[in-house]
């Protein structure tokens, strides 16, 4: 049976190098293999939810309200044990004009968290990694956007690993839910100096790498 690890990104940040953007854009994957024992939990959220008068179509941490966002880091932290936590953290500002192009930064960004990430990984026999990200946060230039993606990762990444990337809708999957949850919490962590929601899934945080520079990584 082919043994698949499974990554699930989400961003947290926006793409505007201007005074007026993020002053850091966020990406974090959650890694876990089958089966997903921790879905099991958030679906009796979910309709904890339903039944409590709520219109809970999927969790999103920004939108949740309080008391379902609780809920939610409580059964991340107690499933902590079956997951791994992988984020990078970019100093805008800091980022060369070359690199800021649509084409250029989310690929490489992206292409740099893989890389150090199938590289801590690719040890356990692992037949093949299924990447699964939110659909492109970049509207009217998706398509040539997801072309630089393949083409960069094919640079970037070892030639010996075998890898696909997908693009879904966040409300498809619960892994992507758990990205969104925790990707939140490291932005929180990272702009407002905010630990509460960061350490209660710190266990599972392997690596919270910040990039500043190319070439130029730090781990925290």
């Amino acid at each position: 049976m082919t043994r698949c690890s499974y990554l699930f990104l989400d961003e947290s940040g926006n793409f505007d190098f201007s005074p007026n953007g993020t002053r850091h854009f966020v990406l974090t994957g959650v890694s876990m293999t089958r089966p997903f024992s921790i879905f099991q939990s958030l679906d009796a959220c979910k309709y904890d939810c339903l039944e409590f008068g709520l219109d809970t179509e999927y969790f999103h941490c920004a939108v949740d309200n309080f008391h379902v966002r609780d809920r939610v880091f409580d059964i991340i932290a107690a499933n902590a044990g079956d997951m791994r936590i992988y984020s990078l953290v970019v100093e805008k500002r800091k980022i060369v004009p070359a690199l800021r192009a649509d084409g250029r930064f989310y690929p490489e960004m992206l292409g740099h968290l893989l890389k150090h990430f199938i590289f801590q990984v690719k040890s356990r026999d692992i037949d093949e990694f299924i990447i699964i990200t939110d659909r492109l946060p970049i509207h009217g230039k998706r398509q040539a956007v997801e072309k630089s993606v393949k083409s960069t990762l094919a640079e970037m990444l070892p030639g010996d690993v075998r890898y696909r990337i997908l693009h879904h809708e966040s409300r498809s999957h619960y892994g992507l839910q758990i990205a969104d949850y925790c990707c939140w919490a490291t932005h929180r962590k990272w702009r407002d100096g905010d630990n509460v929601y960061f350490d209660r899934i710190k266990s599972a945080v392997r690596d919270d790498l910040g990039i500043f520079r190319p070439g130029e990584t730090h781990r925290y």
